[in-house]
């Protein structure tokens, strides 16, 4: 049950890594000084979401490997 609640959490997380990496590189083809800031600090938010979905992917891994 727990596996399948974080198997969900994973999915809503890594959805949330493609919206951010798409506004990211959306501002960035904007171009412009205030774009390219907004770009970056997306880019800053898509690496702390791409390490927790890795570290949660890692969890469920360790669930599914120990619940057998």
């Amino acid at each position: 049950m727990t596996q399948d609640i974080l198997f969900y959490v994973i999915l809503a997380v890594c959805f949330g890594v493609v919206v951010i990496l798409a506004l990211g590189l959306g501002s960035f083809a904007k171009g412009g000084k205030d774009s390219a800031k907004f770009s970056n600090k997306m880019m800053r938010y898509r690496i702390i979401a791409q390490a927790v979905a890795v570290l949660l992917i890692v969890i469920l891994v360790a669930l599914r490997g120990t619940g057998n």
